[in-house]
């Protein structure tokens, strides 16, 4: 059978067109295996032309589309077929499990890797595709990713480092390491389509040594914790009012710095004073009685009209980022006005300080969400501890309010 041509497309489109009948064009030899064939097609309106891979396979034929002509041309769907199905028909297996063969570069694999993120509802997605987006420009978008070499991503990473930069430094570097893992499991992940296989042989940022992680021990004394929500109630500089209430409330329930960032006005039960989340950094729902201070203060704030209780001031459409938060706080402490305090320090405040007032630390767990890893509550405790966690509360609201009104008595003394 002679090659097919665009002249004998172009006139088995008008033949078609005039009797009516489909007809099958096939492109050279391969019958008893398989080979490339146009499938022309009388329409209503139209005759259509599509592409085919054809197989025999057990006495039986199968097709699998690959393009429709002209958008597809002859020597396109010639390299699609070459590409994509001739080794498959070759070696006897089904075009059904056929499909682009091509290797991804950077750009689909870190592409790949933020739909992911993004599919499984986590909120770090955003951050990701930021920093792999300047990581693609720099390592190159269009090579294939099984190129990269671990030298690469260390050259990288050096200047970061080398200006002092050393969190961001680790940032990038898992940022890499979190795309390549994912790239190497989606290569054989049924529950995945993506539309590329990246063949990648060894994960390039596997040996690359993380920075050693430093463990947090600093929290706020009840002098501390006074002075700077205070200063949170009084600012003596001007500032977007959203940012000091956030802090105040995070201070208050020891919640995550995200969680209370993004806080919806569907998540405030007034009624119950209950903050519900339906998802979490854990991925569990959590929701969250808080104290009377707390209810006051959210009480107190007109959501906009986007539904956020803490609007960016950049972007009242979107929450205030928790590194805004933290930009906000590190400036204020840099001048000397409130006390040396990471956002995780507040929360790490919250914990030792309901401890010292009283509130066990199996409730203070559940209030502040930290997974329990113990078999019993992963696999079969499904109490909800409102009733503990709302006693857990009232002891910390009673020893926060007695704190800010000995402060302030001392003040008038």
């Amino acid at each position: 059978m002679a090659s097919l041509s665009d002249t004998a497309i172009r006139q088995a489109l008008k033949r078609v067109e005039k009797t009516g009948k489909q007809e099958n064009l096939p492109d050279g030899d391969g019958r008893g295996t398989g080979r490339l064939v146009l499938s022309v097609k009388p329409m209503p309106t139209r005759v259509t032309a599509e592409w085919m891979a054809q197989q025999w396979r057990d006495g039986k034929r199968t097709k699998k589309k690959i393009g429709a002509y002209p958008s597809t041309s002859l020597a396109q769907a010639r390299e699609i077929f070459k590409r994509d199905f001739a080794d498959v028909i070759q070696k006897g297996r089904s075009i059904k499990i056929a499909g682009d063969t091509r290797a991804g570069t950077v750009a689909d694999l870190f592409e790949g890797y933020v739909a992911a993120l993004k599919s499984a509802d986590k909120p770090s997605w955003k951050e990701a595709e930021k920093g792999l987006n300047k990581i693609a420009d720099t390592l190159g978008r269009k090579r294939l990713a099984r190129d990269i070499e671990a030298e690469e991503i260390v050259e990288l990473i050096r200047p970061i480092y080398a200006r002092g930069a050393r969190a961001m430094a680790d940032h990038v570097r898992g940022y890499i390491h979190a795309a390549y893992s994912w790239g190497m499991k989606s290569e054989h992940d049924y529950r995945s389509a993506s539309p590329r296989r990246f063949r990648i042989p060894y994960n390039p940022a596997s040996g690359i040594p993380t920075e050693p992680k430093v463990r947090g021990t600093r929290w706020l004394s009840e002098e501390e914790f006074v002075r700077l929500y205070r200063w949170l109630e009084c600012p003596d500089v001007p500032i977007h009012p959203a940012y000091p209430r956030a802090i105040q409330l995070i201070m208050l329930t020891g919640q995550r710095v995200e969680e209370i960032a993004r806080l919806r006005v569907d998540q405030w039960d007034a009624k119950e004073k209950i903050i519900d989340w339906s998802k979490t950094k854990n991925l569990q729902p959590h929701a969250v009685p808080v104290p009377s201070l707390a209810a006051e203060l959210i009480e107190s704030i007109t959501p906009n009209e986007y539904g956020w209780y803490f609007p960016s001031a950049k972007d009242p459409m979107t929450p205030v980022s928790h590194n805004t938060l933290y930009s906000f706080v590190w400036r204020q402490r840099e001048r000397g006005v409130i006390p040396y305090a990471t956002n995780r320090d507040l929360r790490r405040t919250f914990k030792t300080l309901a401890g010292k007032a009283g509130v066990s630390k199996e409730i203070r767990d559940r209030l502040q969400n930290h997974a329990l890893q113990d078999v019993s509550s992963k696999n079969y405790d499904r109490w909800n501890y409102m009733p503990e966690k709302r006693a857990g509360m009232k002891q910390w609201d009673e020893f926060v309010c007695a704190m800010l009104a000995r402060n302030a008595n001392d003040a008038a003394a």
